[in-house]
């Protein structure tokens, strides 16, 4: 393999390890943590909403701020900061029971997230064109199904060890020496400038037409159907009494190893079906995944939603991204911004409702219907987007 070759699997794999950072051991960790954080007394389920309600509103922020620092520029001087801040915000953690403090650093630890989420597959995406190899590009979702099955084993190795705060300390240890050589390795990327007509292309194209518009509405959906398993399945679980106790942490490990292949396996669907139709699919199989855990609240029930959400999510994205620079192929890092924005403007809604709803006396299972109705919502509008262009 040329050096070549060699440089762009270590960026690429850097990308990966990247969102692995920000987006599992910094962000979606909390959701196998949260029983643990209740049981420990720390947390409430309305005060573990609440805590990652201010997660989400951070990741809509971030992903805002990612919209105007979208320039090549921008990114290289930003990224690293946001990257370093992020694991900084879990280190804070390891040292705080209290309730306000936490809400604080985790809006950081989203704001931080949101942008390196945008920033660094943007990034790596452009460098991958200036190489030609930009089919590449797909695989850095890799990390986060990695990422998931990681977290799912921290918490789970040191269940019995750690205490409260305590237990965020393994993502920490685990975080820094990954980050120092993701950093090393984006440090230094060349690009090429940029002509003067692909600017005016870059400037004057719109987002959002009859092409794009039922492809925003469907994502829109998307955000708030996946988010409600992926923050609360393991306390949904170890609130059924009833079901084996190695279900908790099981759920969440069952859903990290569906993820792991689930970019490769969605990749390969949009090629052979279309890109449209495989995420009609997709939206057909995430949307089973949760009305299975409200309808089979038994153990058959709990492992084929852990399935099905596990193995869609990140389908939906790969699929959404895909799509819409297809529709509009001169928007680079403004239109993934844009998507990411969307997705975590919807999915900061859905810990907020399941508070209210149980506030108001429902349960945590019954609340799971919001997202069935919003996968409802994403698959109503993916039949509506037309059928891309084969090349």
């Amino acid at each position: 393999m040329s050096d070549t070759s060699n440089r762009g699997v270590r960026v690429v794999v850097a990308g990966a390890l990247t969102l692995l950072v920000v987006h599992t051991l910094g962000r979606f960790i909390y959701t196998p943590l949260l029983p643990r954080l209740i049981e420990d007394g720390m947390l409430t389920i309305s005060q573990g909403a609440d805590v990652a309600t201010w997660n989400y509103v951070g990741y809509l922020l971030g992903a805002m701020l990612a919209i105007r620092w979208s320039k090549v520029s921008q990114i290289q001087r930003i990224l690293p900061k946001a990257l370093v801040l992020n694991v900084l915000c879990t280190l804070a953690q390891t040292q705080t029971e209290s309730v306000a403090v936490l809400s604080f650093l985790r809006l950081v630890n989203g704001i931080t997230n949101g942008v390196v989420f945008v920033q660094a597959p943007a990034l790596i995406l452009e460098w991958l064109v200036v190489q030609g190899r930009a089919n590449l590009s797909g695989l850095m979702y890799l990390g986060v199904g990695a990422g998931l099955l990681v977290s799912s084993l921290l918490v789970s190795m040191f269940a019995d060890v750690l205490w409260g705060p305590a237990r965020w300390w393994p993502a920490f240890v685990v975080a820094v020496p990954i980050t120092w050589w993701c950093l090393k390795q984006l440090k230094g990327l060349q690009f090429e400038p940029l002509t003067a007509t692909a600017s005016q292309q870059h400037d004057k194209a719109t987002l959002f037409d009859r092409y794009s518009v039922p492809l925003f509405m469907s994502y829109a959906g998307a955000g708030l159907g996946y988010i409600l398993p992926m923050t609360f399945l393991p306390t949904l679980v170890a609130q059924l009494w009833y079901l084996p106790q190695a279900l908790t942490d099981g759920s969440w490990l069952l859903v990290a190893l569906a993820t792991l292949p689930s970019p490769w396996l969605w990749n390969k669907a949009g090629v052979r079906w279309g890109d449209t139709r495989a995420l009609r699919w997709n939206y057909t199989l995430q949307l089973l995944g949760v009305a299975a855990l409200i309808l089979m609240p038994n153990t058959v029930g709990i492992l084929l939603g852990s399935i099905l959400v596990g193995s869609t999510f990140l389908g939906t994205v790969l699929l959404t991204q895909r799509l819409a620079r297809t529709f509009h192929p001169h928007q680079g890092p403004k239109l993934s911004a844009a998507l990411v924005a969307l997705y975590g403007g919807t999915q900061l809604a859905g810990p907020w409702l399941a508070r209210v709803w149980i506030d108001a006396g429902g349960s945590l299972q019954s609340a799971f219907w919001i997202g069935v109705g919003a996968l409802g919502w994403g698959l109503l509008w993916s039949l509506l987007t037309p059928v891309e262009p084969q090349p």
